[in-house]
């Protein structure tokens, strides 16, 4: 990779780039999701692109399902640029009404379907969906609210819809799928077989898509404050899935189609495009986990498959490696294993190395930003402590509480300029302007430090920072040394008002046995943390609180404290 003197002193991590990964992305004017899902169902058509409870669909199959939601969609008056929410874990038939939705000029708007009717109900209002595409498992929590949402029709999903007679048997000794679907009413509402039955022998209508329409609504806490919609057009995560091949792609070569353990939820952005998004884009298969927090059955799940990549989070990683039953998994095909979405700890990344023989390539990115802006190299062979490499094309400024460049290894703000960043926040020029900095780099709310190489090294989020008689300690760096403890599983660092000291440390921590003491931790983080940073009480819980992908919710447990 030639680059010059000039740019490197701008990005010195380009000098430590692989070989085979440009400085550059090169992006097509006329790239659109829809174009690129178009090209790889025309290259991969026989090859399996999705498989579920022991169901396959091919590219050709799924884009036929795709095909029958588009024309639903036309059929029903969908316009270009109108929203339609989905609602669904990753069953079989998220993918199809995904693609059928872009495919039909629509912006598809992500819903966690473990959220409440009240989370339903403002993130409904807020984007305004014609249509929502719900799992019957979640229907009640839609009824609940029904009378006030705005919605043209309800399309019940059922959890074996497209698995086909085979998956469908799998599918129904599943205890995830046992599990009873609460009653509801929904006037508005029919099935999705319904829907591809109604569909079947009409065609879609082609819809002129601009890689600058919007493409999805994804919703997200931001820097501050409620929920926000993040504007992510066409272009922005064709760019990020570019960026991901450039960086990735190398490592695939010569291998053949691939299978990418999706684990994470599809509506969460990580594994939309990490993992659906990637493996379209270079003709894999997505092994759809429904329920990972079933871990008896998603180990099975792997013992039966043959898989090349996972992709997880580290709590993810960290139950799994602890799984006596893990043994029964064969991890000898696989390429690479990637985290993100939050902090990876070494306790953590050297039990899955010792268990597999592969190293984790810790990422980093957000919501905003299609999510990743940056990873460690695919052929590290040891945990790094860092989140490696800005991507191709992505700038990284750290900056300090002044708005200005921090000197390399002072922390600072992570700010991010490149073509994976959102147009904005929906509705909301306010926070967009917030959000950005005159030179027009997004500003993430996380703090970092980059070394000389051009490495980010996270150190915490802002908002999570305690100061303690004047002193910055971050939540990360006590919960690695917590769990570094044999005993500790998980850990959980917040801080609390203190009249003497402005805040305080405390520590939320899950056992692994019986027996553990307060003192036992006391005297394990006297040896390694300086005096402001050691938690003032332990405080022991069978399980922490977290968020649908897994992440520890920290504000769950400030709020435990003031009750």
């Amino acid at each position: 990779m030639d680059v010059s003197a000039e740019l490197l002193a701008q990005r010195p991590w380009l000098a430590h780039y692989p070989p085979d990964v440009p400085a550059e992305i090169s992006l097509s004017t006329d790239m659109t999701l829809v174009e690129m899902w178009r090209r790889s169902r025309l290259a991969y058509g026989p090859r399996p692109a999705l498989q579920s409870f022991g169901a396959k669909l091919n590219y050709e199959e799924l884009g036929a399902a795709a095909d029958l939601v588009t024309a639903w969609l036309q059929e029903a008056g969908l316009a270009k640029g109108d929203r339609v929410a989905i609602m669904a874990p990753n069953v079989m038939a998220y993918p199809p009404i995904l693609l059928g939705i872009l495919q039909a000029g629509g912006v598809v708007v992500n819903i966690n379907p473990l959220y409440t009717s009240r989370e339903l109900d403002l993130q409904i209002t807020d984007a305004t969906p014609r249509f929502l595409f719900v799992l019957e498992n979640f229907a009640a929590t839609v009824a609940a609210v029904a009378g006030h949402l705005k919605l043209e029709r309800v399309i019940l999903v059922a959890p074996g819809d497209l698995l086909g007679a085979k998956g469908v048997a799998i599918n129904f000794v599943s205890r995830w799928v046992k599990k009873s679907v609460p009653k509801f009413t929904l006037n508005n509402a029919i099935a999705f077989s319904s829907l591809l039955r109604a569909a079947r022998g009409k065609r879609p209508r082609a819809v002129p898509i601009a890689p600058a329409d919007l493409a999805i609504l994804q919703y997200t806490g931001g820097t501050t404050g409620s929920a926000k919609g993040a504007m992510l057009l066409h272009r922005n995560l064709v760019a990020n899935v570019e960026q991901s091949v450039a960086w990735f792609g190398p490592q695939l070569s010569g291998v053949g189609p691939t299978v990418m353990v999706t684990a994470l939820p599809l509506y969460h952005i990580y594994a939309l495009t990490a993992c659906f998004w990637f493996q379209m884009r270079v003709g894999g298969a997505c092994l759809l986990i429904v329920n990972p927090r079933d871990i008896s059955s998603f180990i099975k799940t792997l013992h039966r498959t043959r898989f090349h990549i996972f992709v997880g989070i580290n709590t993810l990683y960290n139950v799994l490696a602890d799984r006596p039953d893990i043994d029964q998994v064969d991890f000898s095909h696989v390429i690479f294993c990637t985290a993100g979405g939050m902090a990876l700890q070494p306790a953590v990344a050297r039990k899955w190395r010792q268990l597999t023989g592969k190293a984790i390539i810790e990422g980093y990115g957000l919501s905003e930003t299609s999510p990743v802006l940056c990873a460690n190299r695919p052929d590290i062979e040891e945990f790094t402590g860092t989140v490696g490499y800005p991507f191709p094309s992505t700038e990284i400024s750290i900056r300090n509480s002044n708005g200005e460049p921090a000197p390399v290894g002072e922390s600072g703000e992570i700010c991010a300029r490149g073509p994976q960043v959102m147009a904005g926040y929906w509705d909301r020029p306010m926070a967009t302007e917030a959000a950005m900095t005159e030179d027009g780099f997004f500003r993430t709310g996380d703090v970092a430090v980059m070394l000389s190489d051009g490495q980010i090294k996270i150190v915490d989020r802002l908002k999570d920072l305690i100061i303690v008689s004047g002193f910055n300690v971050y939540p990360n760096e006590v919960e690695e040394v917590l769990v570094e403890h044999p005993n500790v599983r998980e850990a959980a660092v917040i801080g609390r008002p203190s009249g003497a000291t402005g805040e305080e440390v405390v520590a939320f921590v899950v056992p692994r046995a019986d027996g553990l003491t307060e003192e036992d931790l006391r005297h394990f983080c006297r040896e390694r943390l300086t005096g402001y940073k050691m938690p003032r009480e332990f405080i022991f819980r069978d399980e922490l609180p977290k968020t649908n992908v897994g992440k520890v919710l920290r504000r769950s447990l400030k709020e435990s404290l003031s009750h």
